[in-house]
């Protein structure tokens, strides 16, 4: 017997499957699919969401200094000349960043290997590709995900039944991010 479901399909299918509905999962919060894929999907997601409350705060503040482009009102960069040429202005900027542990980032790129990039489209420039921004999604799982879930023991999602697919009578069901 298999230590796993197979939902009908092969092996390279099966596995794009799943890591698109873990992906809308952690991305949205609530997806409906039916009861077989939702219980594949939910072994998968609290995996992660257990990694990413273990190394949550597994992270250093570091102040460091970076020349950035001085720009003008429209956004545009500040340029002078010198010796005949035109050359950017830059100021000299003190940030500061988390600097990841080796286990946050090792936890890190273990959630970008199996989750899609997600792109987020704003409503009214549906179809564009004007002010587009990609999703880091491992950021929020670090971010808003596991500190939700910080005293929690596992369990981080529940699965209600909504009834039989008119098609083909399988069982759908809700699962969610508790």
């Amino acid at each position: 017997m298999a230590g796993y479901r197979k939902l009908g399909r092969t092996s390279s299918q099966r596995k794009a499957l799943l890591r698109n509905q873990v992906t809308n999962l952690l991305y949205n919060g609530k997806i409906v699919t039916t009861e077989a894929k939702a219980k594949e999907i939910r072994s998968i997601a609290e995996s992660m969401i257990a990694l990413a409350v273990k190394e949550k705060d597994n992270y250093e503040t570091v102040t460091v200094t970076a020349k950035v482009a001085r720009k003008d009102k429209d956004g545009k960069r500040v340029k002078e000349v010198v010796d005949g040429k035109k050359v950017t202005v830059y100021d000299n900027v003190e940030k500061t960043i988390k600097k990841d542990s080796p286990s946050r980032l090792h936890a890190r790129r273990q959630m970008m290997k199996y989750l899609y990039p997600v792109t987020e489209v704003p409503a009214e420039n549906a179809g564009k590709k004007r002010n587009t921004k990609v999703v880091n999604l491992s950021d929020k799982l670090f971010n808003e995900i596991a500190p939700k879930y910080a005293n929690r023991n596992g369990g981080y999602t529940r699965i209600v039944k909504i009834g039989p697919r008119k098609g083909d009578a399988a069982m759908e069901v809700l699962i969610e991010l508790v």
